[in-house]
Parts: C-alpha cells; structure tokens; sequence
C-alpha cells in the first residue's frame, strides 16, 4: 500500500508531538541534568555541567556580543527553545541572537527569526554540534550558526544557506582559533581568554 504524502506528513507530525511531549515531561521532573533536542532522528541528551568551560564561554559570549550590538538586538540565553514542526526539530541554542520585538510570542521561539544560532561545543556529545545542527539549522532557515569549540580552541561561523541535493545546507564557512576576532552576524567580538576544557579535575568534567 502506497502512503500518501499528507499521511507521511501527519503520521511524522503525530509522533514529533510524542516525543515532544517526553522532553516536556523530562524538563519537568528537573532530575535529569543536560538539555533534550529533538531531531528527525530522535531524542537528542546532551550532559551538560552547571558551571564550568560550557557556561562560561556562553557567559562571556553573551556579554561581548551585548556590548557591540543595539538595544533592539539581544543575545538570549536560557529559554524557550527553537521549534520548527513541520521539519520534526526542537534545538536550544546556548545563544540566540535575535530581536527583542521576535521574542514577544507564546511558547518556542521561530528559528527563522534567528540572527544567529551559537553554540558552544558540549564535550559529552561535539557530533551534536558539529554534525546535528549543521543540518538542522539551515533545514531550518536559521541565517548564521557559530560554534566554538572548548575543546581545541577553534570555532567557525556557517552563512548563505543554499540547496543541494541533501537538503539546505550553508554554502560559507569561516574557521578561526582563540584569540582572532571572529564576526557573527553584523558584530565583531574578540575570543581572547575564552575557557578551555581542561585533562580532569572540576574544569574538564562534562559540560
């Protein structure tokens, strides 16, 4: 038996709903540590310390960018999360760059009203960011993804989003290390004395 495409695309719907409502019930409970994202392939874990290299370069990341873009712009960190369902994807960027005015809506934000998506990289999962997101953010119209990478000290920002024959995908990629300046978007901001993970010890656990 054939499925019609508008059966796929309801059936697909109904099980996003599903397991969004699991990540829902998981968040609720707050015993389970790290952030849950969903993907067209699942339920995504990712550990993640309270204090540590992680949160604190999303500290400072937050702090720069604040310094150099216009009020109507922020750098939001926490929640909600991004959701596009007819794609099936739930993401939670570690920063959102977007303005105030697309923040004043019920429930997740529109990732397609994303200036930039940042993510700092998570030493649990690095394949989350560094592979995930490079294809779920453009899938879903989010203009500008930055990482930075913790572990190595290096980054990259990802813009023009083009087709191919696997879906959208950024066209443009710019790497850099620590210490260079690196453009997000319309802002410049410096990555000198971004923390590192570190062998062992507090520093280097799961974040």
């Amino acid at each position: 038996m054939t499925i019609a495409p508008d059966d796929a695309r309801r059936s697909a719907s109904h099980v996003y709903r599903a397991m969004r409502d699991v990540v829902q019930s998981l968040d609720d409970t707050d015993t389970v540590p790290g952030k849950f994202e969903i993907t067209r392939k699942g339920i995504v874990h990712d550990m993640m310390a309270p204090i540590g290299p992680h949160e604190l370069t999303t500290l400072h990341l937050r702090k720069r960018l604040e310094k150099v873009m216009p009020e109507e712009v922020v750098a939001h960190t926490g929640e909600p999360d991004v959701e596009d369902e007819y794609e099936g994807i739930m993401r939670r960027p570690d920063v959102m760059v977007i303005a105030w005015t697309d923040m004043e809506v019920p429930g997740s934000f529109d990732p397609r009203t994303l200036i930039a998506a940042i993510e700092v990289v998570s030493r649990s999962n690095p394949e989350n960011d560094w592979v995930g997101k490079m294809g779920d953010y453009p899938l879903m119209g989010v203009p500008v993804y930055a990482i930075f990478d913790p572990r190595t000290g290096t980054g990259a920002v990802f813009t023009d989003i083009h087709s191919t024959p696997d879906g959208p995908r950024y066209a443009v990629r710019k790497d850099f290390v620590y210490g260079e300046d690196v453009t997000i978007g319309e802002w410049t901001i410096p990555t000198s004395g971004l923390p590192r993970y570190q062998d062992g010890g507090a520093d280097g656990a799961e974040s």
